[in-house]
């Protein structure tokens, strides 16, 4: 979870994420790990900024052999 996707909008000050949609999000993380540890898997969640968490558990993990990720559209005004 990227701290950045909670602060509020640029223009407003409105929060990106509201309570109702953040309890969803952490539902559906669980779920997701819940339904992976049942098929043998498991999920990896951190908390932190991706350029420092994806570094920090590569070093931690030590055989990573590919890193895949996407980026987030962003909104033009």
């Amino acid at each position: 979870f990227d701290p950045r996707h909670y602060l509020g909008t640029h223009c407003h000050g409105f929060p990106k994420t509201g309570p109702h949609r953040l309890r969803f999000l952490l539902e559906s993380v669980k779920d997701l790990r819940e339904t992976l540890k049942k098929k043998g898997s498991t999920l990896v969640v951190r908390k932190g900024k991706p350029e420092d968490v994806v570094c920090d558990l590569i070093t931690q993990l030590g055989s990573v052999s590919a890193v895949v990720f996407h980026e987030e559209v962003r909104e033009i005004l």
